[in-house]
């Protein structure tokens, strides 16, 4: 395959990359019982409604908080993607369990990409509009804040300065290197299209 054939295949992946990543963002909202009628969250759900549909028949919610449908979906679109690029790409069918752990490293990835990006906009907002009510912004404190209070409850804030962020960037670092980075490597060729 040329260069402009890779260069295609390439484009795809990030594409379905960001689509899982908008997957994610969906489970996360409701796992974290964010505003559903925020607007923010609204146009999540209407994006990603097409591919979660049929999975929500016989895939509910987990606890009221858990979509399971959503994860599934994630997954199967995410394995199949591997599937179908690497045979255009002309490689083959990889092994059903790299697969799998391919499809699984694309989720994690995903998680741990909305945590440090949404943890980002909050520190900012902290400094820039720490009262804002921007449907973005309140969506953004909503998303972040079950990861932050448990360790809000181990270090508390000194006086203005807040050092749970902090930590909690460091436990994503850890976590992106360590586990993703294990799945990556063991999902052998399908570990190429894992994250953005």
């Amino acid at each position: 395959m040329g260069q402009l054939g890779n260069a295609g295949l390439l484009l795809v992946n990030t594409l379905i990359n960001i689509y899982l990543f908008l997957m994610m963002l969906r489970f996360l909202l409701q796992a974290s019982q964010a505003d559903y009628y925020n607007p923010m969250s609204q146009s999540v759900v209407k994006v990603t409604q097409p591919v979660v549909r049929p999975f929500q028949s016989f895939l509910g919610p987990v606890m009221g908080r858990f979509d399971m449908a959503t994860l599934a979906a994630a997954f199967v679109l995410k394995a199949v993607s591997i599937v179908a690029i690497l045979q255009i790409a002309g490689i083959g069918m990889p092994p059903l369990t790299q697969v799998a752990i391919g499809a699984v490293a694309a989720i994690a990835n995903a998680i741990l990409k909305i945590y440090f990006f949404a943890l980002i906009v909050m520190i900012i907002l902290s400094w820039v509009a720490p009262n804002a009510s921007h449907p973005g912004a309140l969506l953004v404190m909503q998303l972040v804040e079950p990861i932050m209070a448990p360790v809000r409850k181990v270090i508390p804030p000194l006086g203005m300065i807040d050092l749970s962020p902090i930590v909690v960037f460091i436990a994503i670092s850890l976590i992106d290197g360590m586990v993703v980075g294990a799945l990556t490597r063991a999902a052998g060729i399908a570990g190429a299209l894992v994250g953005l």
